[in-house]
């Protein structure tokens, strides 16, 4: 048995594999990747609505 431990503390028990092979490694890059072009998308997003709050603020602070 083997611990994985994420960012916010979590802790997985996962079975240690001893297959692990060049297929496995592409699949969890595979998956890497797309969760890398999540998180690109979640920041334009905030940096979006963060450009309309301030926005928002200026107008309000010519009021």
């Amino acid at each position: 048995m083997g611990e994985i431990v994420t960012t916010t503390g979590d802790v997985d028990v996962v079975e240690e594999e001893s297959n692990f092979t060049s297929a496995s490694a592409h699949i969890l890059i595979g998956e890497i990747m797309v969760c890398n072009q999540d998180l690109q998308k979640i920041k334009e997003d905030i940096n979006d609505v963060d450009k309309r709050l301030k926005n928002i603020t200026d107008v309000l602070g010519r009021i």
